[in-house]
C-alpha cells in the first residue's frame, strides 16, 4: 500500500455491496488506499497485517457483529476511526455499539456521505498532530459528568413516566452529556436530516425508550470519582460553573450581532463544550496535568503555550478533535478548538468562534480557580471581525448577566 495515502477498510459480508462499493469509490483510489473484506474475522487478519486510518463496518454480521468488530479495533487500535453502518431495525445493536463507534451511518448509505464523513474524518486529525493525543481522543467511551446531574438523569429515567422535555433540560446542562447525545442524533443512522444543536430537542428526536437504552443499558455517561480528579486544583465543578456561564454570555453576544436561531444554539452549545478538552487531558494524562498545573505556576506562563509544551496540543483543538469525530457541526468545532485563538481559524464574521471566544475572555477575567484559568480578548480578531467597538456593549452585557462576577 501506498504509505502517504490514508487506509480504509470497509466490512461487509454481503459481497454485492462490497462490489458495489469497490466499484463507486474507484475515483478515491489517488487519495486512499482501500480494502474489502466480508467478515469481522477477516478483518481482524488483515488489521493485524496493515495499518489502516478508518474502518468502516456493517452492524449485523454471521458470527461477530459489527459492535463486536469495533469494540476489538478499539481495544487494539486506538487510533482507527470507528464508523458503523446499520439498518434502522437494528437500533437496539447500534445502542450496544455506542461505546466503540465514532459515527453511526444509516444503511444503505449513499455513497457521497460515506466519502463526506471520511474525508472529516481525516482532516480532523490535523488539528492534533501528535500521534499519541489522536490515539488518546480517540479511544475515549466517556468523561466525567458531575454527579448530582448524572443521579437526577437516572433516577428521572427509572420512572414509569418521565418527561422528556425534563430529561432534556438536565442534559443541556452538562458538557459531557449533551456532546454524546447531540453524537447520537446527528449520526446519519437517525436520519434527522439537519443539524441539531439543541440537546433538549436532541433528546426530544431520540425518545424516552432510546435514551433509556444509552444510559441505562449502554452506559454512555458514568459517575467518575471527582476527588480523583482534582489534580493541581482541578475541579469538575469550577470547570462545569465556568462552561454554562460563558454558554449563556456566547448566546447573549450572537443574539447582539443579529444571529439567527441556528447560531444562537450553536453559540450557547459552543459555549458549553468549549472546554470539553480539558476533562480528556486531565482524565487521560493526570501526571502531565499535574506538570502543566505546575509549570503554569512557577512560570506565569501563557496557559495555551505552557498546555502545547506539555501535552504537544492545547485544550481547545483536542476538545475538538473529538467533538469533529463525534459528528458535531463545522462551526461547533471551529470555535471550540480556536476559542483562544481565532486568528487562526479561517473566518472572519460574527461566529459561534467570535461569541465563545469573547464570552470565555470575560467570564474567565476574575478567575483564581486552576479549572479556569484568565485568557484574554484578541482585539486584532475582533478588528478583522468588524465588532471591536463592541467590546465595551459586551463587558456591560456580561456584568448585566452576573452581577456577581466571577468564573
Amino acid at each position: 500500500m501506498d504509505e502517504m495515502k490514508s487506509s480504509i477498510l470497509f466490512v461487509d459480508d454481503e459481497q454485492h455491496l462490497l462490489d458495489g462499493l469497490r466499484r463507486s469509490l474507484r475515483g478515491q483510489r489517488k487519495e486512499w488506499n482501500m480494502a474489502f473484506v466480508p467478515s469481522a474475522e477477516e478483518a481482524l487478519q488483515v488489521l493485524s497485517e496493515t495499518h489502516f486510518d478508518v474502518v468502516v463496518s456493517d452492524m449485523r454480521m454471521p458470527g461477530m457483529s459489527g459492535a463486536e468488530l469495533l469494540e476489538q479495533v478499539s481495544e487494539r487500535y486506538p487510533d482507527m476511526v470507528r464508523l458503523i453502518l446499520s439498518g434502522h431495525s437494528e437500533e437496539a445493536s447500534v445502542i450496544q455499539a455506542v461505546p466503540f463507534a465514532h459515527q453511526f451511518l444509516s444503511k444503505p448509505c449513499d455513497v457521497e456521505m460515506i466519502k463526506r464523513v471520511i474525508t472529516r474524518a481525516l482532516k480532523l486529525k490535523s488539528l492534533v498532530g501528535d500521534p499519541h493525543l489522536q490515539t488518546l481522543v480517540s479511544q475515549i467511551r466517556s468523561l466525567p459528568t458531575l454527579p448530582k446531574l448524572y443521579l437526577e438523569l437516572t433516577e428521572l429515567l427509572r420512572r414509569d413516566k418521565v418527561s422528556v422535555e425534563r430529561v432534556g433540560e438536565v442534559i443541556s446542562q452538562d458538557p459531557v452529556m449533551a456532546s454524546k447525545i447531540l453524537q447520537m442524533v446527528n449520526s446519519a443512522f437517525f436520519g434527522v436530516g439537519r443539524q441539531i444543536s439543541s440537546p433538549t430537542q436532541a433528546a426530544t428526536l431520540l425518545g424516552t425508550e432510546t435514551l433509556k437504552g444509552l444510559v441505562l443499558s449502554a452506559g454512555i455517561f458514568m459517575q467518575f470519582d471527582v476527588e480523583a480528579l482534582k489534580i493541581g486544583g482541578f475541579t469538575l465543578e469550577a470547570l462545569h460553573n465556568h462552561c454554562l456561564k460563558v454558554s449563556r454570555l456566547a448566546r447573549a453576544i450572537a443574539e447582539s450581532t443579529g444571529a439567527d436561531k441556528d447560531g444562537l444554539e450553536e453559540s450557547l452549545l459552543a459555549g458549553l463544550l468549549h472546554d470539553i478538552g480539558k476533562l480528556v487531558l486531565v482524565q487521560s494524562m493526570p501526571e502531565h496535568y499535574l506538570r502543566y498545573h505546575r509549570q503554569l505556576a512557577e512560570c506565569d506562563g501563557d496557559m495555551v503555550q505552557t498546555e502545547r509544551q506539555v501535552f504537544n496540543a492545547d485544550h481547545g483543538r483536542v476538545g475538538a478533535y473529538l467533538l469533529g469525530l463525534w459528528a458535531l457541526s463545522e462551526p461547533l468545532v471551529e470555535a471550540v478548538a480556536y476559542h483562544h485563538d481565532p486568528m487562526e481559524s479561517e473566518h472572519f464574521a460574527p461566529s459561534p468562534l467570535l461569541a465563545v471566544h469573547v464570552a470565555d475572555a470575560l467570564v474567565s477575567a476574575d478567575s483564581e480557580d486552576c479549572a479556569v484559568i484568565p485568557a484574554g480578548v484578541d482585539e486584532h480578531y475582533l478588528e478583522a471581525c468588524g465588532v471591536r467597538d463592541r467590546l465595551d456593549e459586551w463587558r456591560q452585557l456580561y456584568r448585566n448577566l452576573f452581577p456577581e462576577g466571577g468564573a
